[in-house]
């Protein structure tokens, strides 16, 4: 059975200085993202992916630059990256490196990071699994110059991509045509970055086996703890999440996510002490408060969750909570009315 992992989004220090050096107080950002105002100096930041997504939409709006994501990670010394991403530039090669990726990029971000190979061309490709809404351009671009960072800094080499398909509409940015040096197709149905697969072979300058023996039985232990924390209610939670915009999910298209019959699927809820209908209760209840955090309006809540009216969902959400929606808002985003 595949297992989901948690929306858990981890704000490192090093983005905090990239954004001072952007020219954006964090104090500002984390208005304009209707985010706790202290969020910047804890040791150990985590939000979820929709608050994610709202704080590089802030990032994108302060500073005015359609290619910040780009500007920023360039700008990012390797010395200060995460673990997780830094023990991909002491692998052996490009394609090691996108591998150890891939693979540890979710310590981080619940992203999946995927490699394909066909024709002579290498589709790397990354889905946020907890994703309501379109990911930010800026946050998008982080990505692409990621693993553009990635190939130029392991190889030492000017590593151009093929192209790059990128979801939003165009036109491009002189930054983005200057810095990719390859065809932009935009209006695709995914971003994706390809690359050509030879550059895969090129050989990392920095190949570090003896830190990478150290690094990695780490990263994989702090693997094993976030699988840990993806019983089966949480998957069904997540997979529940996904699929209320398109209406109310059922038990079978939810097994079948999960890669388990549906008599497996309720024997095994029963197990864990609970029921289909109280998980789905509690996935609309973990929505609705991102989406309320995240700034959008009871109307819209109540039909992504599927209520018949706006009324429906006050009740259930005083149900939930103890209090209306807006008094919510007002408790748990102070900074909401700056706005």
């Amino acid at each position: 059975m595949t297992r989901l992992p948690v929306d858990k989004c981890r704000i490192p220090q090093a983005f905090w200085r990239a954004v001072e050096r952007a020219g954006i107080p964090a104090a500002a950002l984390l208005r304009q993202a209707r985010l706790p105002a202290a969020l910047h100096v804890a040791d150990e930041a985590w939000v979820t992916t929709a608050q994610y997504f709202a704080l590089w939409q802030a990032v994108e709006e302060l500073s005015g630059d359609p290619a910040i994501g780009i500007h920023m990670t360039i700008a990012t010394d390797t010395a200060v990256h995460p673990p997780a991403t830094m023990s991909a530039f002491f692998a052996r090669d490009l394609r090691d490196g996108l591998k150890r990726l891939a693979r540890f990029k979710r310590l981080c971000t619940p992203e999946e990071l995927s490699v394909v190979e066909e024709g002579g061309e290498a589709l790397v490709t990354v889905d946020w699994l907890h994703a309501v809404g379109e990911e930010p351009n800026a946050a998008a671009d982080v990505t692409f110059a990621a693993i553009v960072e990635l190939a130029r800094r392991g190889t030492g080499r000017h590593i151009v991509p093929h192209r790059v398909d990128m979801v939003r509409a165009g036109p491009a940015t002189p930054a983005h045509r200057e810095y990719f040096g390859a065809p932009l197709r935009f209006g695709a149905k995914r971003n994706r970055i390809v690359l050509d697969a030879a550059d895969l072979d090129r050989p990392f300058a920095g190949h570090n086996p003896e830190l990478l023996a150290i690094l990695t039985p780490a990263l994989l232990t702090a693997l094993e703890e976030i699988d840990a924390q993806s019983a089966l209610p949480e998957q069904v939670k997540i997979v529940l999440k996904r699929r209320l915009a398109s209406g109310k999910p059922e038990l079978a298209e939810v097994a079948e996510a999960l890669g388990l019959s549906e008599r497996t699927l309720q024997r095994r809820i029963a197990d864990a002490g609970t029921s289909f209908r109280l998980l789905l209760e509690a996935a609309r209840q973990q929505l609705g408060r991102e989406m309320l955090a995240s700034g959008a309006s009871t109307e819209e809540i109540a039909y992504l969750l599927g209520y018949q009216d706006t009324s429906s969902f006050y009740r259930a959400f005083r149900d939930w909570e103890g209090v209306t929606p807006a008094r919510w808002r007002e408790r748990h985003v102070p900074a909401s009315g700056l706005h």
